[in-house]
C-alpha cells in the first residue's frame, strides 16, 4: 500500500472515530456553556470526561494534520518548504495535544 492510500484510509478511519466523540462534545459543550468556572472544571475533572476528550483532542489534531498535509502536497511546490511545513504541522499535531491532556490531567 503507498503512502497516499494509507493516508487516505487514516483519514476515513479518524474521521469516523472523530464523529461520536465530536457529538459527545458538542452535548456536553451545550451543557457547561453557561456554568461557572467550578462546573467546567467538575465536567473536566471527571475521569470519562478527561479520557474522552483526551480521545477527541488526539484524533482532532491526527484528522486536522492529515487533512492540511493534503493541502501542502496540492499547493505549495517547493519540496524544500513542504518538507518544513508538514514537520511542523506533524511535531505541532503532537505537541499540543499533549500539552493539552497533560493539563487536562493536572487540572485537579
Amino acid at each position: 500500500m503507498n503512502l497516499a492510500a494509507k493516508k487516505w484510509l487514516f483519514i476515513k478511519i479518524s474521521s469516523v472515530i472523530l464523529l461520536p466523540l465530536m457529538f459527545w462534545f458538542i452535548i456536553n459543550f451545550i451543557n457547561i456553556y453557561d456554568n461557572n468556572y467550578l462546573d467546567v472544571v467538575k465536567f473536566f475533572s471527571d475521569p470519562v470526561s478527561k479520557f474522552l476528550f483526551s480521545l477527541f483532542i488526539i484524533f482532532a489534531y491526527f484528522f486536522s494534520s492529515l487533512t492540511i498535509s493534503e493541502v501542502f502536497e496540492d499547493y505549495i511546490t517547493d519540496d524544500k518548504i513542504k518538507y518544513v511545513a508538514n514537520r511542523l504541522l506533524f511535531i505541532s499535531a503532537i505537541i499540543i495535544p499533549l500539552l493539552t491532556i497533560i493539563f487536562l490531567f493536572n487540572l485537579n
